[in-house]
């Protein structure tokens, strides 16, 4: 996916998980993050950042947060990205053949999985994870912890005792990391869940990307460690 009219910023700081502070061209604005998870290890004071201007009377902010450098790294942190990113790489892949149908934002119980794909062999669900936490080339999700996920999970191994094939796939949100693993440090039930997925026969799969300034696309699948 691409993004049009971004531009360098650098960050200065995040009074709440909705906007920021930045500074760009010169002068202080406010700009909102695309992401409501924590990125404390990525917004840090005078990182550098890309964001999205708008040219838009109804918004309440001009600029989007896009993404932000750690070091040399490039980290992309919209959170709406994942899904579009999955939906590209699922139609130019043949990771299911012969899709006849697909419906997003799908209910089964008490979720709405991100996908719902249907083949000649198999009705599926598939849920996204979009993954920004980095710490020595190693992708970690969650960066706080998440009851929703944990449900999702859950759900999800019930969806194959109803006879649906399940997917979750996470979308590493940046490149050249050497294998993901579950955020157990920062809640071991979601580990815990994601183990008993893999038991259940629950399809867990993880994708880098690359990343520029001003797009965003899956490239390899990386390691999964559980």
């Amino acid at each position: 996916m691409f993004y049009k009219n971004i531009k360098q910023a650098k960050f200065i700081n995040r009074p709440n998980r909705f906007i920021a502070n930045i500074e760009i061209e010169g002068r202080n604005e406010v700009c909102h993050v695309k992401n409501t998870g924590r990125c404390k290890e990525l917004l840090i004071p005078n990182a550098t950042v890309f964001v999205q201007e708008h040219d838009n009377n109804t918004r309440k902010t001009k600029y989007d947060l896009i993404s932000v450098y750690k070091g040399d790294r490039l980290i992309n942190i919209d959170s709406q990205a994942p899904n579009k990113i999955f939906h590209q790489w699922m139609m130019d892949s043949d990771l299911f053949k012969d899709i006849s149908f697909i419906k997003p934002e799908t209910r089964y119980k008490n979720s709405r999985f991100d996908f719902y794909v249907e083949t000649a062999n198999a009705k599926t669900f598939v849920e996204v994870k979009g993954v920004t936490l980095e710490k020595n080339g190693v992708a970690l999700f969650p960066d706080a912890p998440t009851e929703r996920g944990v449900k999702h999970i859950n759900e999800l191994i019930d969806s194959i005792s109803d006879g649906y094939d399940a997917w979750i796939a996470f979308i590493i949100q940046m490149k050249d990391v050497t294998y993901f693993t579950p955020n157990i440090n920062t809640h071991k039930a979601f580990g815990d869940a994601l183990i008993d997925a893999k038991r259940h026969s629950v399809n867990i799969v993880a994708l880098d990307c690359d990343v520029t300034k001003n797009s965003i696309k899956a490239r390899d699948f990386v390691e999964v460690r559980l």
